[in-house]
């Protein structure tokens, strides 16, 4: 039995799938604001309960035990059996549940990257286990091994092949066409200006207790992971595109069936690593800095979810955005931050600033 947050997203959706193939009953729902799919997962798996973000659309969900909000959300929780939640929330929002579910003694399948971003410190690693294809593919290939240094591969996101020139007046729509798969706006967007694999590695710092950690693009996003061992060979992590693999075992423990499909390495043809150049990817400049002080992932987080609204309104050029979370990450570089109440703050400041 499993409780599902964000269950009208792509992590959410395959976590049904997976769930309806090992007969895992599902607790609970909850989600944003894409109700008519939440009443369709309603009917099917009839959660005994459901969470939405926005009160005023109580009266659209179709059932009985709803839980509006933030709060309610964690009062949901409190109240689920369930040993395992998977927190697919997208953003900030995502951190309190995923503290909260930890207090409660559950284990956290955890989607949400912004939970390890912002609050890594105050995470009982023990109770997390990631649902994210490149620290799958770590924890793979790591297990009771010694490393001297890890790897995570990034695609490139949707401008990866542009000329830098032309990436100043793209759109959102644009930044929104990712040549590798479909996913939201905000991680699609995460992915073009490489926040996303920055994310990435701040999350695999705290996992796996290293700031021994690199990114590389591989555009055909076939090989995840990789892991150097302290007796000098390397070791890749390939796999097919689909997110079933991770939740599958995040939410089983130990998985002895087929759940993707095998590589087909003839196919595939020939794969190659590239740099990840901080002229097309401005945020990247502080890749090394950032490892060293994990705790101004509060500072990027908040500034760079204030910097995609202002691109999708049109308020800054998608280069903007990255010039954006610099600042505030510069502005904000001495900040002290020990407990939740440190983080709420900082959070709020840095909004602040950056709408100014």
């Amino acid at each position: 039995m499993i409780v599902i947050l964000g269950s009208t997203g792509s992590i959410g959706v395959n976590t049904l799938q997976i769930a309806s193939r090992f007969n895992i009953q599902i607790e609970a729902l909850a989600a944003g604001d894409n109700i008519s799919l939440l009443n369709e997962q309603i009917s099917i798996y009839k959660p005994k309960y459901v969470g939405i973000k926005d009160g005023a659309k109580k009266h659209l969900v179709n059932h009985a035990n709803i839980f509006c909000g933030e709060e309610e959300i964690l009062e949901m929780l409190s109240s689920c059996e369930s040993k395992t939640v998977v927190n697919a929330l997208v953003g900030y929002a995502g951190l309190m549940p995923t503290l909260h579910s930890i207090k409660l003694g559950k284990k956290v399948a955890l989607a949400n990257k912004e939970s390890l971003v912002v609050a890594g410190h105050l995470i009982d690693i023990s109770k997390i286990t990631p649902i994210d294809s490149e620290h799958f593919g770590l924890w793979y290939l790591a297990q009771e091994k010694k490393f001297s240094k890890l790897y995570i591969t990034a695609s490139g996101g949707a401008f990866r092949d542009w000329d830098i020139e032309k990436i100043k007046n793209a759109t959102f729509k644009d930044a929104l066409n990712h040549p590798n798969w479909s996913m939201g706006d905000k991680i699609t967007i995460d992915s073009a200006t490489m926040t996303n694999k920055l994310f990435e590695l701040l999350e695999a710092k705290w996992l796996f207790n290293t700031t021994n950690i690199d990114a590389v693009l591989e555009k055909k996003s076939i090989i995840h992971a990789l892991v150097e061992f302290v007796d000098g060979s390397t070791t890749a992590h390939l796999a097919n595109i689909d997110m079933k693999l991770p939740i599958a075992f995040a939410i089983l423990g130990k998985v002895n069936d087929e759940i993707l499909k095998p590589v087909d390495l003839i196919g595939i043809g020939a794969i190659e690593f590239l740099p990840i150049e901080t002229a097309r990817y401005p945020i990247w400049q502080i890749k090394d800095e950032i490892l060293e002080k994990p705790y101004l992932g509060v500072v990027i987080n908040a500034a760079n979810e204030e910097a995609i609204k202002k691109y999708k309104a049109g308020k800054c050029s998608f280069i903007g955005m990255s010039e954006i979370v610099l600042d505030a990450y510069k502005k904000f570089e001495n900040i002290n931050q020990g407990n939740i109440e440190d983080i709420i703050k900082i959070n709020k400041e840095v909004r602040q600033y950056v709408n100014r």
